[in-house]
């Protein structure tokens, strides 16, 4: 099977991030990326689909969304043409630019039903198609200097030509945060998993009697990464749940039912995500995205000076 759509869900309106997503979209929100280019989170998110292969993209978003997405992206482009003629990064800035408006078209979650619902949004656009799913809150930064955590998930969706999950072993007392799965390990296949089972953020309890996973250190899960590949089979399961639930539904339990289904598999991505929503979200994203990229020297001393100052006083 070939992946060459992405959807990208970035309806919701970034409560915790109060006060600055009350007039700035979350997903506008300014950091410096692994090229060393200052650019909204959305962008950078898109980047990571584009570097994986990913050859159209669908932002999910919430009413009036789309447009501003739009006029503010058309501004940044013109402002940096306009300010900064001649200048190497700027005309590169900008026809990253280009490429993601040509590329990119927005669809509006109208009420807020779910996550589920805010896929489903995307379906006429999917087509028939396996997509990428990426969260337009969560940055990643890959362990591999060569392929990108989008990428090493596509590329097992298509060697098993199946849905796939990124999952990350992550430390007990942080279950209750993520979507959380267990299964069995696949033969002379190391960091992947046939899913059996999901709760979606579980108690402890819940995920100590239900959720162990063998092979696993002791006290940790495996936990979504947030980024997914499925088959188009997730949405005839997405419609039912809506049918059922009056218009609104989660997308784990849909999930389950697809896992029951067919074949749907989890990678042990060797990268990280950054949550921007958590406290000090943002603030990790950076300076992981400065310390994997070609600002790793002008990050370090940052921080150093930061520190030192802080000692200080």
């Amino acid at each position: 099977m070939k992946v060459k759509k992405a959807v990208i869900t970035a309806a919701a309106r970034g409560e915790r991030l109060y006060p600055v997503a009350d007039t700035v979209q979350k997903a506008m929100l300014p950091v410096v990326d692994i090229d060393g280019l200052e650019k909204p989170v959305l962008q950078i998110i898109i980047e990571e689909a584009f570097a994986s292969g990913i050859e159209e993209i669908c932002v999910v978003c919430a009413p009036g969304d789309g447009a501003r997405y739009i006029d503010a992206f058309t501004t940044l482009r013109n402002n940096l043409m306009e300010s900064f003629k001649r200048v190497d990064w700027a005309q590169k800035g900008a026809g990253q630019i280009d490429h993601l408006l040509s590329r990119t078209q927005f669809v509006e979650q109208k009420e807020p039903k779910g996550y589920g619902h805010a896929v489903y949004c995307a379906r006429e656009f999917v087509n028939g198609e396996p997509f990428l799913l990426l969260l337009g809150d969560y940055l990643y930064v890959s362990h591999l200097v060569q392929k990108r955590c989008a990428a090493q998930l596509i590329d097992l969706a298509i060697q098993e030509n199946c849905s796939v999950s990124a999952v990350h072993a992550t430390i007990e007392h942080q279950v209750t945060r993520y979507g959380t799965l267990t299964g069995k390990q696949l033969p002379n296949k190391p960091g992947v998993y046939h899913i059996e089972k999901i709760i979606e953020k579980p108690s402890l309890s819940e995920a100590e009697l239900e959720l162990q996973t063998s092979g696993l250190r002791a006290g940790y899960y495996l936990c979504f990464f947030g980024m997914h590949v499925f088959t188009p089979s997730v949405f005839s399961i997405l419609e039912q749940h809506l049918g059922q639930n009056g218009g609104k539904s989660l997308l784990t339990p849909a999930l389950q039912e697809l896992a029951e289904r067919e074949q749907y598999l989890a990678l042990e991505v060797r990268g990280s995500r950054y949550d921007l929503s958590r406290k000090h979200g943002l603030l990790r994203a950076q300076i992981a995205l400065g310390l994997a990229g070609e600002a790793k020297s002008e990050t370090l001393t940052t921080l150093v000076e930061a520190l030192a100052e802080a000692q200080g006083r």
